[in-house]
């Protein structure tokens, strides 16, 4: 993810779970008078939106508030507080038309000057812990951010129903931006203690939050999307993993991540219970453009044809993974499912290594943190990559260590994942491999071509959704082509669902799932 937002834990994702029970603990007689029992993997930061920087408190954010445009489960952006939007021919200018039925606790109505004064609050100089970067790209947020101006130029309201955002450059993912938890619309002014006992119009309120044990909310009967189909939602906080099955197989959960190595297992027992998706992030190896070798794209062939992906795919992570043939994930625009990985193929590889004048090998070092997930993988690597003559040095640091050497160029290789802030092609192309996005931006293979360069900031600027497509696809094969990566796979997330539980699926994003249809049928 970019700007320092990372998971936990790192290779599975911290959704929750959901149990339909009575709100004594037991059944729940129907699903009108049913409690949803969910949980996440840590206690959230905070619940104050403008604050918001870890998954948890983003995932609470979700469901009590609303912002201008939001993610289905799919992550497709669909309309929330704002009913349509437009862009100006530029792209720089972009008009939201609010609806006239979202309204907070009490029955005030949601307005666009809400919009607008939640933006200045999370921008607000001298406020500290927030992700304000999604908003920086409004003509004057920066300034007022670092306390050099006293207004934001770029927001306008001209009624109650319409704000208007005027940009610092055309960039079509804005409405994105909009749907991430900093932007969410809060009350004005807000209450005390906001951040611990939070007010928003969204599907679900506030009840109460017992820090490490759970957070209680009710359904919003005045929610305009139309009130959740249980009654509350009791979100518990369990951080092992262990526990969490153990909780779903005794029946305290009805839904649940499954640990990659418990695939199996899983599979076995619970096979009609199995919900899987492709998820929109990325396993794998950067290869520093910089250094040595790497400089030469047919040595970062080389090194792909010499990993035997698919065996480790398969025996390291129960096949939980879609072969990597680029950077882009099914599910976004620009992912082309007709283009072949590179093929595990040593004697290839060598001859590679031997046209560039390195055929008797060379050492590299591979860095990664201390995960042990990591672990197997980067033995599985220094393995396979020995059998063509590159002897690999294994680097286990903690994760501060490894982000500070890999940003400074000091990293040969490194293993790591990208998960994505928001589903869009953009945000596996530009802050990964945009020049000037070399090291501290996310472009840790280093990699500098102005003509891939150029293609990228088209994809961020042009208003044709079409081109859009096909320019994503574009630059997504001429990174493949590059190699800058040792490229691996995409993960599959992986849950069980209790029987009679409808209105739940594993999301694409973790702002995508916000509950409101979740029920039990029996």
């Amino acid at each position: 993810m970019r700007r320092l937002l990372f998971r936990v834990p790192a290779l599975s994702s911290v959704l929750g779970a959901a149990i339909l029970a009575g709100c004594g603990g037991g059944e729940g007689s129907s699903a009108g008078g049913a409690t949803l029992q969910y949980y996440l993997t840590a206690d959230p930061q905070t619940l104050d939106p403008a604050l918001s920087t870890d998954v948890q408190s983003g995932e609470v954010v979700t469901t009590l508030f609303d912002n201008l445009t939001q993610f289905d489960v799919d992550g497709k952006l669909v309309p929330g507080l704002a009913t349509r939007w437009e862009a100006d021919s530029t792209g720089g200018v972009y008009t939201f038309h609010l609806r006239l039925d979202a309204t907070f606790p009490g029955g005030r109505k949601v307005t666009a000057a809400d919009s607008r004064a939640s933006i200045l609050r999370a921008l607000a100089p001298g406020s500290r812990g927030g992700r304000q970067w999604p908003l920086l790209p409004i003509r004057g947020a920066a300034d007022y951010a670092a306390g050099k101006a006293k207004d934001v130029a770029g927001i306008r309201v001209p009624d109650d129903s319409t704000i208007v955002f005027t940009l610092e450059e055309p960039l079509n993912i804005f409405p994105k931006f909009l749907a991430m938890p900093v932007a969410a619309v809060v009350p004005t002014p807000t209450p005390a203690d906001f951040a611990q006992h939070p007010v928003g119009s969204g599907p679900w309120k506030f009840v109460s939050w017992s820090h490490d044990d759970a957070i209680v909310l009710a359904r919003n009967e005045h929610w305009w999307g139309g009130a959740p189909k249980s009654d509350s939602l009791r979100i518990r906080i369990i951080p092992e993993a262990l526990t969490q099955a153990a909780e779903y197989e005794s029946g305290r959960l009805s839904i649940v991540e499954i640990p990659f190595s418990e695939t199996r297992r899983w599979e076995a027992d619970h096979a009609s219970e199995i919900q899987r998706r492709p998820t929109i992030r990325d396993l794998y190896i950067a290869l520093n453009t910089t250094r040595g070798p790497l400089r030469d794209v047919r040595v970062r062939r080389a090194l792909n044809m010499g990993v035997d992906v698919k065996t480790m795919l398969s025996t390291v992570m129960s096949d939980r993974g879609v072969r990597a043939a680029g950077t882009i994930p099914p599910g976004i625009a620009g992912y082309d499912s007709t283009r072949a990985p590179y093929r595990y193929d040593p004697d290839s590889a060598r001859k590679l290594l031997a046209a560039a004048g390195y055929g008797a090998g060379f050492p590299v070092k591979l860095w990664r943190s201390q995960r042990p997930e990591l672990a197997r993988l980067a033995q599985s690597v220094q393995q396979d990559l020995g059998r063509i003559g590159v002897k690999v040095e294994i680097v286990e640091r903690d994760a501060p260590t490894v982000r500070a050497a890999v940003r400074n160029g000091e990293a040969d290789l490194y293993l790591g994942d990208w998960y994505a802030d928001y589903p869009d092609a953009e945000n596996f192309t530009y802050p990964l491999f945009y020049s000037k996005n070399k090291g501290p931006g996310g472009n840790y293979a280093f990699l500098a071509d102005p003509v891939l360069d150029s293609m990228i900031l088209r994809l961020r600027t042009t208003t044709d959704e079409a081109e859009k497509s096909a320019l994503a696809r574009a630059v997504d094969a001429r990174v493949f082509d590059a190699a800058p990566w040792i490229f691996l796979w995409f993960p599959i997330d992986m849950w069980a669902a209790r029987p009679g539980l409808e209105g739940w699926r594993i999301p694409a994003v973790f702002t995508a799932q916000r509950w409101t249809e979740a029920r039990l049928t029996k």
